[in-house]
């Protein structure tokens, strides 16, 4: 997908997972770059229906780009969740990968070309050989996520070093990369130094720092302009 370059950049860009149109709207309108289609009440990879995200595609219009996803099953149940999703018109379609072997990643990637992304997750003992193994199947990007949702951060699960060098290796194979995984404010300065292509966000961006609660959009705003200020010299 040619999108790919357009929204590669020096600075991470900013992902915001939205349960709807109404949240789509808030999360645009405050500055994100990415908005993410994803229902909280269903874990780190719990998919909406497709009548949502094709109304969230819709309600954005192609003033950002837009992206869903499509859950974390197993073999056959990827590609079609892909397929599923892929009908929706939205721009990239996340599932999880770690349970999948080369054979069903190809065949998940094939169901939407230039569309997929990887997803990780920080607790599982992940190699160091998934970004090659994704851009050999096929993928247009991976991203780290954490599976639980009970408050710890990603750079509590993963150490700087492996998130460096998770980031490293999808630039190397042509990657988009992402970390995501219970981030808060104080999380951009440092992820943002590892120069990943986007930053994802939910419940550090809701009402009480609650990712079953509303979206707000003044955190929205704050994540924005934390993002665009850059890393700090000291925030190694």
């Amino acid at each position: 997908m040619s999108d790919i370059v357009s929204i590669s950049s020096a600075r991470p860009r900013l992902l915001v997972s939205v349960r709807g149109p109404d949240e789509a709207l808030t999360a645009l309108r405050a500055g994100a770059d990415l908005i993410d289609a994803k229902d909280p009440e269903r874990g780190a990879l719990g998919a909406l229906p497709p009548e949502t995200v094709r109304a969230i595609v819709a309600d954005v219009g192609g003033r950002a780009v837009t992206s869903a996803v499509a859950g974390d099953g197993t073999g056959r149940e990827i590609a079609a969740a892909i397929a599923t999703m892929a009908a929706t018109g939205v721009g990239f379609i996340k599932i999880a990968v770690g349970a999948a072997d080369d054979a069903a990643l190809a065949a998940a990637a094939v169901q939407a070309p230039g569309r997929v992304i990887g997803v990780l997750f920080a607790e599982d003992d992940g190699g160091e050989d998934w970004p090659a193994r994704l851009a050999a199947a096929g993928f247009v990007g991976a991203m780290i996520d954490t599976r639980g949702k009970s408050g710890t951060a990603l750079p509590s699960l993963m150490a700087a070093p492996h998130l460096a060098a998770f980031v490293a290796g999808c630039r190397t194979h042509g990657l988009m990369s992402g970390l995501a995984g219970s981030l808060g404010l104080g999380d951009i300065p440092a992820l943002a130094q590892l120069a990943p292509d986007y930053l994802g966000f939910r419940g550090g961006l809701c009402r009480a720092g609650d990712r079953r609660q509303a979206l707000d959009g003044a955190r929205v705003a704050q994540a924005v302009e934390a993002i665009r200020a850059g890393p700090r010299a000291d925030a190694a």
